[in-house]
């Protein structure tokens, strides 16, 4: 089940890219860096930082409904099931990024996580298994400092390719880790850093 973090005000201190707009100030407070385990919201975070490559991630937030509605709410086995007039009717139909690869790897990666399910018990424990469910905390003490990967990040990434997964490069799950929260990023000043 997703923890979630409560601050209302808007005059907390903050991560600085969190402050561009309402929506990714929501996402910021509520769910990043926010240690999660749940395998449908762990499979949808990965689908979305795979559709964020080359674009940014208030794009893909501004569509995630959008996203949720074509992919029957990141449902594992369903996305697993999907055939090709589906995907074709999404790219045509949902108001989503319009690239084939992209919509196609949500079915890839949906039967690879399956694999690692049945070898695992669950992908969360396959992804914690890393850091022996410890979260990485960053303290740095501004945004440019962040790594965009690490050594964490990058051995995910191999193991990921070689499973069959796509869309997973260092770099995307480096962002990928920090939204389900085995990494957490949060500047020295956000009040979130100290929270996690």
């Amino acid at each position: 089940m997703r923890k979630q973090q409560v601050v209302t005000s808007s005059h907390v201190q903050r991560c600085p890219w969190a402050e561009k707009n309402l929506l990714l100030r929501q996402y910021h407070d509520e769910e990043w860096g926010v240690p999660n385990y749940d395998e449908r919201y762990i499979f949808e975070m990965l689908s979305l930082e795979g559709a964020q490559a080359g674009l940014s991630w208030i794009t893909i937030l501004s569509k995630r409904d959008a996203y949720r509605a074509a992919f029957h709410d990141f449902d594992i086995q369903r996305c697993a099931e999907m055939n090709n007039d589906e995907l074709e009717r999404i790219i045509t139909d949902y108001g989503i990024v319009k690239n084939r690869k992209k919509v196609y790897s949500v079915r890839q990666n949906a039967l690879a996580v399956i694999q690692i399910q049945k070898e695992y018990g669950s992908f969360s424990s396959y992804l914690w298994d890393y850091t022996d469910n410890h979260i990485i905390k960053g303290d740095w003490e501004k945004e440019s400092s962040i790594p965009d990967k690490n050594d964490i990040s990058e051995k995910i990434s191999r193991d990921l390719k070689k499973r069959g997964f796509v869309f997973v490069g260092p770099v995307i799950i480096y962002s990928f880790l920090q939204a389900i929260g085995i990494i957490n990023d949060h500047v020295i000043d956000c009040c979130f850093n100290r929270l996690i």
